[in-house]
């Protein structure tokens, strides 16, 4: 991956070759461009701006994970069957995200929510700091690395929330730079990916991501061998060592609890068509929202960038900036890789072209004194200080705390109405919104148990489809609630079937406000009316 960018004038130097090194300690302590880009991002995106932190917890899945990883602690045993549900009890589920649950499980017994947010944000801001500090350390001008990053980082919004995914997006950040360089400067490093996959397995499926562009850079590679006949026995290496360090990744891949079937459990779950039709994060994207204009912005350069790939004989660059813009395209959950892997080539781009223009210039120019001070100012975009630890503490206890989540948003999910009735909702065969699920989950669990959550890959279509039915009140609904023996529903105001159940015989309104509908079945299976339920005193 030819990333690296030509020298610059011999007239343009580097202040900071002039000054003595100094020791590690010193460097720790001296505060860098990147202490300042990490701490900006934190108080741009979660302490600046509205609604701030909560914003991370706009997906109610976060609830399961924690939930999740405290079963993992108690049982010492990853699950193997479901745990959360009434509809599939015991059936077998992958937990493919286990070691971040754990993660979050322990973050949320010592503090709460606020812990599982700020490890959100440190790693959202932590991943700009990686694409800054790849994007300089092969040449690129400070300022172009910035633009694009925090163009890159305003696309990736789309899914800046508190889930697993995450990891990936940082473990893709740096392992992409392992192989840049290796690119560049073949060597053993590059090795490290095997046994940072068989980690990275455990805690999100995203790895899938970094053995695919292994993949399509082998593929490029390999069809650059043909096109470059100077430089075949070369690219030809390089393929075949992508290639091997695929395959590698692949098999390291199995050292998790599940082994192979996790892998057949991903496939399944990746090309399934209704959950592409049937999950929001799953579909294009729409280019109403600001964060998509970024996108878009992106994609129109990548694109442009692929095109200047080509011509230079890099096929294995161009491929891989298509291959994520139409992966981005098809559903808006890649767009934050498409950033991640298609920002450093297009910058590369950039920066030739400001080279070939700037060796045209004359010294005194403007631009001859830009270029000259992201020479002078690179070295500050290279590493951390302790300064930026120091920053995050006081950021952390000098936020007031009515700053920090106590709970999920109280307009995304129903937090007042599972309060006040907790006691009737406990141990009820609940109908409510995937979403509503989660967070009743969290809140309820393990008394709570719930006809389907946001974990579409292990309810599968045909329960999906059942879902769906109830939802809407359509056809054979009254069926299927009475199969599945449902005796609660909390629903959004919004919803059909809450409509319906207000003139249906049989049920009967419990409570409602502006945001939800509770409606309690008057006889459970068992015959005993859901209103005789003992509710302890002060409960409901």
């Amino acid at each position: 991956m030819e990333t690296a960018t030509p020298p610059l004038p011999a007239s343009a130097h580097r202040a900071d070759n002039l000054r003595p090194r100094s020791g590690l300690l010193a460097a720790c302590l001296r505060p860098s461009y990147l202490d300042c880009l990490l701490i900006a991002v934190l108080v741009w995106l979660f302490v600046a701006a509205s609604p701030g932190w909560e914003r991370l917890l706009r997906d109610g899945d976060t609830g399961w994970h924690i939930r999740t990883g405290e079963l993992i602690l108690t049982e010492r045993a990853v699950p193997r069957q479901d745990p959360f549900s009434f509809t599939k009890p015991g059936a077998p589920w992958f937990a493919w995200e286990w070691l971040a649950d754990v993660f979050y499980a322990v973050l949320h017994k010592a503090w709460g929510l606020k812990a599982i947010v700020l490890l959100a944000g440190f790693q959202i801001a932590l991943l700009a700091v990686l694409l800054v500090r790849g994007m300089v350390a092969t040449g690129v001008h400070p300022l172009l690395a910035l633009g694009l990053t925090l163009l890159g980082m305003g696309a990736a919004s789309v899914h800046f929330l508190a889930r697993p995914h995450l990891f990936t997006w940082l473990f893709l950040a740096a392992a992409w730079q392992l192989v840049e360089r290796d690119q560049r400067h073949p060597g053993k490093v590059v090795w490290l990916l095997v046994p940072a996959t068989a980690l990275w397995a455990n805690l999100h499926g995203g790895w899938l991501a970094l053995v695919g562009s292994l993949g399509v850079l082998a593929a490029g590679r390999a069809a650059e061998s043909w096109l470059v006949p100077a430089e075949r026995s070369a690219r030809r290496r390089q393929a075949l060592k992508m290639a091997a360090l695929a395959g590698a990744c692949t098999a390291a891949s199995l050292a998790n609890p599940y082994g192979y079937h996790l892998h057949t459990h991903l496939y399944g779950y990746l090309t399934s068509d209704w959950i592409r039709q049937a999950v929001d994060e799953f579909q294009s994207p729409s280019f109403r929202h600001e964060n998509m204009l970024h996108f878009e912005l992106l994609l129109f350069a990548g694109v442009a960038a692929a095109a200047g790939y080509l011509r230079r004989r890099q096929v294995g660059e161009a491929l891989l900036i298509l291959a994520w813009a139409h992966l981005a395209l098809q559903s808006v959950r890649h767009v934050p890789v498409f950033v991640v892997v298609a920002i450093p080539l297009l910058a590369a781009g950039c920066q030739r072209a400001w080279n070939s223009f700037i060796e045209v210039q004359p010294s005194r120019s403007p631009a001859f004194f830009i270029n000259d001070l992201g020479r002078e100012w690179a070295a500050g975009f290279r590493r951390l200080s302790l300064w930026s630890a120091v920053a995050l503490t006081a950021l952390v206890l000098g936020s007031p705390p009515e700053r920090w989540p106590g709970d999920f948003p109280r307009g995304l999910f129903p937090l007042q109405m599972t309060s006040e009735h907790a006691a009737v909702l406990e141990g009820a065969r609940l109908l409510t919104s995937d979403e509503w699920a989660d967070y009743l989950l969290y809140k309820l669990h393990p008394r709570q148990r719930v006809f389907f959550d946001g974990r579409s890959d292990f309810y599968g279509e045909q329960l999906g489809r059942e879902y769906v039915t109830l939802v809407n009140a359509r056809g054979n609904w009254r069926a299927l609630a009475e199969k599945h023996g449902v005796d609660a529903v909390l629903c959004p105001s919004d919803w059909p079937l809450g409509s319906v159940l207000e003139n249906e015989p049989g049920w009967r309104l419990r409570a409602k406000d502006g945001q939800a509908r509770l409606f309690l079945k008057n006889r459970t299976a068992a015959g005993t009316p859901v209103s005789q339920r003992a509710v302890p005193e002060g409960r409901d």
